[in-house]
């Protein structure tokens, strides 16, 4: 019941989520089809071929889909051109493998009457091969576009849409109710997929081919044209998705921003708020490219200027985008990042907006009592013996794992890496002992955890800070007095709550957005 209601109130937002999907899977799956099959009759004729592409083909199969996607973004940016050229890439093999075997396998005796009637090269290729292999072919474009269904909700790492988004914002906040939300209409849509391509691979079979001798020949071509229409009719409906997707294109002449946000919580929540802040007060469309990813994803994003703004830390800027040593120094992190990023990156750091969201080290209340832990230094003596869990960022910056255990002299017996909230989760479930967490997450509180006391003041500060392209800020400089008013009613104490009504109490950020700048008349 609970899970209808979510349904039902999430209806609008699942129904584009889902068109967007079907929009990018279609356009993986041709491009695939147009590139395979070609290549798949190309290595049917040069044998010399055959081995290399297909290899190749399978190489490309066994490399992370992640890390496919992490190659493409520095050629291509984020959105959707990235996702879809990784998904294409994934759906190349079973296609030109199919193609191939059709091809190849066709009786050796039907190509030699073939050309005994006096048929060219060519011609016995689209009127014999190429129809006889088809049910082969289309049998590898099945299991491509089943697939590609699945794949596809890596788009939402990239701002590409799809049912991804809710899928890994539900993971991220521990929302069941979210992650069923993308999940079960991903099913769905695999399963219609299947069916359609089951259609496909139907009629391009000839009714003498197909082994159905039970049925007349009157009944055959009833369920063949009854094929044809469903054909048609899902024809219609994608055409009525691409027009649709068109038809809301932005006017040339419309005022347009494009704002990024990291993959968590908190980012998504102020990404929100700058869109919603800017839309109701000046005449500029937003463009809202949540859930990027991590540091390098959104600000690789706001140096190809394929996002105008996105807010980052001051301690990341200042470490891991600007390469200098962390440090805790306040004025300097601030003034030296501000001072970079406008000289070599051609960007604005504007003020920051009033919280401080740096790491800090969380434990359960039980494992604080049983071992008297109030600071991180107080782990000297247990560290040996616990096993710590961190976010990938945390485990390979020199801002996180290594400078805090360098500084604090001791190592853990044992470290993993997890991302968003599974973090929490193995904390909770006694999996790991001690994890990274950011000061102001909600779920800090959800899980009602101990924040050990940087005794040393170790963790360089991290002011939320936007970053904008020069060239948007000249273009829109009434954007900046709005963003330092929402500065001025932010805190950590804001913000942890604002965190715990998205991860625990299940309120989407945007709702969450909204109703935070109306309490305090900004929208």
């Amino acid at each position: 019941m609970e899970l209808i209601q979510y349904f039902i109130n999430h209806q609008s937002q699942i129904f584009n989520l889902l068109m967007e999907h079907i929009q990018l899977t279609f356009i993986s799956v041709m491009l695939a089809t147009l590139i395979g099959i070609p290549t798949g009759i190309l290595i049917c004729y040069i044998k010399k071929l055959d081995k290399p592409i297909l290899g190749a083909a399978n190489i490309i199969q066994a490399i992370p889909s992640m890390a496919l996607l992490g190659f493409a973004i520095p050629l291509f940016g984020i959105g959707t051109i990235p996702a879809v050229i990784t998904v294409t890439l994934y759906s190349l093999l079973p296609i030109i493998k199919s193609t191939y075997t059709g091809i190849i396998n066709i009786n050796p005796q039907v190509l030699e009457s073939a050309k005994g009637i006096g048929l060219t090269r060519f011609q016995v290729l689209y009127k014999i091969q190429i129809p006889l292999a088809l049910p082969v072919i289309m049998s590898g474009v099945r299991i491509s576009s089943v697939t590609a269904v699945g794949l596809m909700t890596i788009a939402a790492f990239i701002g590409a849409g799809g049912l991804g988004y809710f899928v890994f914002s539900g993971i991220r906040t521990v929302n069941t109710l979210q992650i069923l939300a993308g999940a079960i209409p991903a099913c769905l849509l695999a399963l219609a997929v299947d069916y359609i391509a089951n259609i496909v691979e139907k009629l391009v079979t000839p009714i003498n081919l197909q082994n159905q001798p039970s049925k007349s020949m009157k009944n055959l071509k009833e369920k063949r044209l009854y094929r044809k229409m469903i054909l048609i009719f899902t024809s219609i409906f994608l055409v009525g998705i691409f027009f649709l997707s068109s038809d809301s294109a932005n006017n040339p002449h419309q005022k347009t921003l494009s704002i990024g946000s990291k993959d968590f919580t908190e980012q998504h929540i102020i990404a929100n708020m700058l869109a919603d802040i800017i839309e109701a007060n000046t005449d500029i469309k937003v463009t809202r490219e949540i859930n990027l990813g991590g540091t390098q994803v959104c600000f690789g994003a706001l140096q190809s200027k394929n996002i105008d703004m996105y807010v980052d830390y001051t301690g990341t800027i200042y470490g891991e985008i600007l390469g200098y040593t962390p440090t805790n120094n306040i004025k300097k992190v601030y003034s030296t990042a501000k001072q970079d990023l406008f000289q070599k990156y051609n960007m604005t750091m504007l003020n920051h907006l009033g919280f401080n969201n740096t790491y800090t080290m969380a434990v359960r209340q039980d494992t604080a009592q049983k071992y008297h832990l109030k600071t991180i230094s107080d782990l000297s003596n247990i560290a040996s013996s616990l096993k710590a869990g961190a976010t990938l960022e945390f485990l390979n910056r020199k801002d996180g794992l290594l400078g805090v255990t360098g500084t604090y002299g001791f190592n853990f017996a044992g470290t993993i890496g997890l991302d968003g909230a599974s973090r929490y989760i193995a904390l909770n479930n006694n999996e790991v002992d001690i994890i990274d967490a950011f000061s102001t997450d909600g779920l800090i509180k959800k899980f009602d955890l101990v924040i050990l006391e940087d005794n040393k003041n170790f963790f360089p500060p991290y002011y939320a800070v936007p970053i904008i392209n020069n060239d948007t800020l000249e273009k829109y400089p009434e954007i900046t007095p709005l963003i330092e008013k929402l500065g001025a009613v932010l805190n950590n104490k804001v913000m942890i709550e604002l965190n715990y009504k998205v991860d625990e109490l299940q309120i989407d950020p945007s709702v969450v957005s909204k109703e935070f700048l109306k309490e305090n008349n900004l929208i």
